[in-house]
């Protein structure tokens, strides 16, 4: 049996050398040392030796099985070696060779105007102060002047979620809550960008669109210095050649009240189709603060005067890019904000 069992190790050593796939490997192994294989069904006839050749025979075919086992994982190993070495040759990459471009998020236009008309305001002194797009109808509009018969009170123009309560439909509210927070010190100075809500919805419209106001109340401000501040604004945020005309206007919450046109920013004045051949473009209104919207906000408008102003974010970022229809801010289409 002992001649039998060298035989067996010499064939199954021959064939795992000449082996050439894992596959083929498995297969070798199972029919030499499985359950079923050559030394298996040679162990089985043990039992029909002497105890002196059982023992001799038992521990040479546990010899050759650790052998063949060792050469089995020594040529797995190899192979495996192979075959990653041929992938890889198959699958060389040039480390050299430059990266993929990677496409690159940028700012949104109205995000860009919005962080300029900041940046404008903040070196000349002003504050950002925020305030609830929930807002009460006494902040929106009652502290603000605005009579109970008043057209923007409807329904049908303004979101109202209660009686009492809306979304605002201007940032003008934070003046007041503003005022009430910092009375009686001065001077309130300062910009409030935001979100606000109108049912408006139309190629210059939208039913949300983003504000900034701008608010200064201190001791002898006047009307000069709310010229000197916008044309200062308009300059930077168009052009040093920009100019500006002020044309008698009516908000409840500002007395005198003005709305302010710059020089058209496609015919440089001159007269043509965005400008509606006026040479005109109205960006924003303002004047100086109503004496009962001070009151509300706790101030004597004996002793203090102020300023506002509003602009629509949209409405600048139109016209300082040429754009002409409002929805594009809204549809998301790359080609569009790819040119920012």
């Amino acid at each position: 049996m002992l001649e039998k069992l060298n035989e067996i190790e010499k064939k199954a050593l021959q064939a795992l050398g000449q082996a050439r796939e894992l596959q083929e490997l498995n297969e070798l192994k199972v029919k030499i040392l499985g359950r079923k294989g050559e030394i298996t069904l040679m162990l089985r006839g043990l039992k029909d030796l002497s105890p002196q050749e059982r023992s001799e025979f038992g521990q040479a075919a546990n010899q050759v099985k650790d052998r063949i086992e060792k050469i089995v994982a020594q040529r797995i190993n190899e192979i495996k070696v192979r075959d990653l070495n041929q992938r890889l040759e198959q699958e060389r990459l040039d480390v050299t060779l430059p990266g993929l471009p990677i496409n690159r998020g940028g700012k949104h236009p109205l995000t860009l105007i919005n962080e300029e008309i900041r940046d404008i305001f903040l070196s000349m002194g002003f504050a950002v102060a925020e305030g609830p797009e929930i807002e009460k109808d006494y902040y929106n509009f009652e502290a603000l002047n605005v009579p109970k018969d008043h057209p923007a009170r409807d329904m049908q123009d303004s979101f109202y979620i209660t009686d009492e309560v809306l979304l605002r439909t201007h940032t003008s509210p934070v003046q007041v809550r503003t005022m009430e927070a910092m009375c009686p010190n001065l001077p309130v100075k300062i910009i409030v960008p935001g979100k606000v809500y109108r049912k408006d919805d139309d190629a210059t419209h939208s039913p949300m669109f983003q504000q900034v106001e701008g608010l200064l109340v201190d001791k002898n401000i006047t009307f000069a210095n709310l010229k000197g501040i916008l044309m200062l604004f308009a300059q930077k945020i168009f052009s040093e050649e920009v100019k500006v005309r002020y044309r008698p206007s009516f908000f409840p919450f500002t007395e005198p009240s003005v709305e302010m046109d710059i020089s058209c920013v496609s015919c440089k004045g001159k007269g043509c189709r965005v400008c509606s051949h006026t040479g005109w473009l109205e960006i924003l209104g303002a004047g100086m603060v109503h004496p009962r919207v001070l009151k509300y906000g706790g101030y004597d408008p004996e002793e203090v005067t102020g300023f506002a102003f509003g602009m629509g974010i949209e409405r600048i970022a139109m016209l300082k890019y040429g754009i002409n229809d409002l929805r594009l801010f809204f549809d998301n289409d790359k080609r569009f904000l790819q040119q920012f």
